[in-house]
């Protein structure tokens, strides 16, 4: 009961409060942004996209913390859901600094990576840390494609970017250790497909 209301609550303060990060912002010294309009709304949407992702990743690790019955892994996807909430929060002050919105689907985003998260959960550890470790590597060449694609001169948000890229390659990182099995490649291919429907929707909406 105290994991379902701990879940409960955790989607509550993804989806309707203002997220505050555990660490400052990344950030690049001396370096200032100067965006044109146009760059400036690509950098809206691109972190509206990473935005989303973190939303997704809050209902993921809260899934998959209520399904595990091993203590230590439920911490283990504490503290990954810890860093995911640091940046969460920087990249909704980045859209507030960029003049942009998050997703209005971002409940739907939200209960869609729960349900996938909480069957991870139910068809073992093993399968679950599996998941974490496909997520998070789908996570890491989507912030390197967003590296390439955000304007070069929007300094703050490639720095944010570019520490969640690190941090999302260490959790996949300590899934694997933790005994991760590989998943299917029709289950890989699942999964980056809804990847891309999320991404695509989320530019723009």
């Amino acid at each position: 009961m105290d994991t379902l209301i701990n879940s409960f609550d955790v989607a509550l303060r993804t989806l309707f409060s203002q997220p505050h990060a555990s660490k400052p912002c990344p950030t690049v010294a001396d370096q200032a942004t100067e965006l044109s309009a146009a760059d400036k709304a690509l950098s809206g949407a691109l972190m509206r996209v990473n935005h989303v992702g973190e939303v997704c990743a809050q209902a993921l690790y809260a899934a998959q913390a209520m399904s595990t019955n091993d203590p230590a892994l439920r911490q283990q996807f504490a503290r990954a859901s810890q860093e995911e909430s640091d940046h969460l929060a920087w990249t909704r002050q980045r859209l507030t600094e960029l003049g942009a919105r998050p997703s209005l689907l971002n409940p739907l985003w939200y209960a869609g990576a729960f349900g996938m998260g909480l069957l991870a959960g139910r068809l073992g550890d093993n399968i679950s840390l599996g998941f974490v470790v496909e997520t998070e590597r789908q996570v890491e060449a989507h912030l390197a494609e967003h590296m390439e694609r955000l304007p070069q001169g929007d300094h703050e948000s490639r720095a944010i970017v570019a520490q969640m890229k690190t941090d999302e390659a260490r959790h996949a990182q300590e899934a694997s250790a933790s005994g991760a099995m590989e998943l299917p490649a029709p289950v890989k291919a699942l999964m980056g497909a809804a990847a891309k429907v999320m991404t695509t929707v989320a530019h723009r909406i």
